[in-house]
């Protein structure tokens, strides 16, 4: 138990059999002291090292082997009634959180100080950074990581990904907004201080388009500072010309226009878009 990082991935390959690794009870502390750890920020699922995501696979096995060491308890807040085998997040006074009745982030996800939540859901192994916003009924799933002043707007679905242990968790870096009702998935990447306008679908295979030139320039990852939209690409196919989903880059901000969402608000608005 003093490599923590072994310990889970030996539990984790043994399957059913854990107890061949540890008993249940030296099994669960271990486990949970991980859990704790991801609670408290110290560690976390993924992070972007030199411009790359990468991944601590170890961490998610120990939020698989949770499931298989803990049992169904009863979980009791205020009126409300719980069965799960994870108890929810608390003290988010003392975390300098701001919690709104309705919202809910279970133990194991790290909300760090000036983090807003309206009535919205945060899964464990989820990070989310510096003074950023969940709003209203946006859902930021198991491993997410959103970084420091993001704008999670109402109905947002942030994907999340448990397994395969090594897959790569949705990213959306600091400063960035994210319209109304869009989907991001699959291990999609919404680079520093971009703009989703609302209703935009990202996976890791949507291509994303610039414009201004009508090239594809990546798939599946906005880049720094662009303001994008839902768009369509026709392709041909046996049976006909279809339309396909894509994400069209409108333009770039310049250097220090993040956080002006007056100037965002207009931008989209002269396309027809609302955020």
């Amino acid at each position: 138990m003093t490599d923590l990082p072994m310990t889970m991935t030996k539990l984790f390959e043994a399957g059913s059999d854990y107890e061949a690794v540890l008993h249940r009870p030296q099994a669960y502390e271990a486990v949970r002291t991980v859990i704790a750890q991801l609670d408290r920020g110290e560690i976390r699922v993924a992070e972007v090292i030199d411009g790359n995501v990468v991944v601590h696979e170890w961490v998610k096995h120990a939020i698989l082997m949770w499931f298989r060491v803990n049992e169904m308890q009863l979980i009791e807040a205020g009126p409300f009634e719980y069965v799960d085998k994870l108890p929810l997040k608390h003290d988010f006074g003392a975390a300098g959180v701001r919690v709104v009745p309705g919202a809910s982030a279970r133990f194991g996800s790290y909300l760090a100080r000036g983090v807003v939540l309206m009535p919205s859901y945060v899964n464990i192994g989820a990070y989310i950074d510096e003074g950023s916003m969940v709003d209203t009924w946006a859902t930021v799933a198991s491993c997410a990581q959103i970084g420091k002043n993001v704008h999670l707007s109402g109905g947002v679905g942030i994907g999340g990904v448990l397994e395969p242990p090594n897959a790569v968790p949705v990213v959306v870096e600091d400063d960035c907004f994210i319209g109304s009702r869009c989907m991001v998935v699959d291990g999609a990447r919404v680079r520093r201080g971009a703009k989703l306008g609302a209703g935009l679908i990202l996976t890791k295979t949507t291509p994303v388009i610039d414009s201004a030139t009508g090239e594809e320039v990546a798939r599946g990852e906005i880049p720094e500072r662009a303001i994008v939209v839902q768009g369509t690409r026709m392709k041909e196919f046996a049976g006909g010309t279809f339309g396909l989903p894509c994400a069209l880059i409108l333009r770039y901000l310049e250097e220090g226009q993040e956080h002006d969402k007056l100037k965002l608000n207009q931008l989209l608005r002269e396309h027809g878009v609302v955020s």
